[in-house]
């Protein structure tokens, strides 16, 4: 499976694209902004995009959709609880001194433990809220050199060595610790996890050493 992760935008969320080497389907993960990167970025590994996946609703994940969607035609996906946060996108950074537009609606909800398919590749939905009502998490295992690869993209709720951030409307920090233990700490250690800002990890790491979720 091919994988590409780049920072966009000035708050730098990971924007993730996944492809199929046999297909050459491919999904994006989080655009959060700068789409003629995305864009180049597809178009040099000669991906087609057949959906658009949100882990979120925050601004700073979301906000290239529209370019994107109407470039590619792809489908819009998030869970249904922050589907709403799609259409005030605008206002949401503004408040930070930003701008972004609004996304089309979603073309599918997601739900826990729906699975989104590209080419031969099949990721599974895990809803872990906490940080936004309607986080989620994308498990996915491939074979690379004849080895089977688990991945899972994790959005903002959980970082190496820490969590995402509970203040926002709709999070909780209890709820998101209970998803992080309940749904991504039930992954095996070696599953490597790719957040949505800064570097990658894996589940058996934070397990043993997050300050804030690690369970030793």
């Amino acid at each position: 499976m091919i994988i590409r992760q780049m920072a966009l935008g000035p708050i730098q969320a990971n924007c993730f694209i996944l492809g199929c080497e046999e297909t050459r389907q491919a999904v994006v993960i989080d655009p959060g902004d700068d789409i003629d990167r995305i864009l180049t970025t597809l178009a040099d590994d000669r991906l087609t995009v057949v959906h658009i996946i949100n882990t979120h609703g925050h601004f700073d994940h979301v906000g290239a959709n529209k370019r994107l969607k109407e470039v590619t035609g792809a489908d819009i996906l998030i869970h249904s609880d922050d589907a709403p946060m799609l259409s005030k996108l605008s206002a949401a950074a503004a408040a930070w001194g930003m701008s972004a537009e609004n996304s089309p609606a979603a073309d599918r909800l997601l739900e826990n433990g729906d699975t989104i398919t590209f080419g031969v590749h099949t990721l599974t939905v895990l809803h872990t809220p906490g940080h936004s009502p309607g986080g989620i998490c994308l498990y996915t295992e491939y074979q690379e050199g004849g080895e089977t690869r688990k991945a899972v993209f994790v959005g903002d709720t959980l970082f190496a060595g820490s969590i995402g951030r509970t203040d926002f409307p709709g999070g909780s920090f209890d709820v998101l610790i209970n998803s992080i233990r309940t749904r991504l700490f039930s992954l095996d250690d070696d599953v490597k996890v790719y957040p949505g800002h800064m570097g990658s990890t894996t589940i058996g790491y934070e397990k043993r050493s997050n300050p804030f979720c690690g369970i030793g």
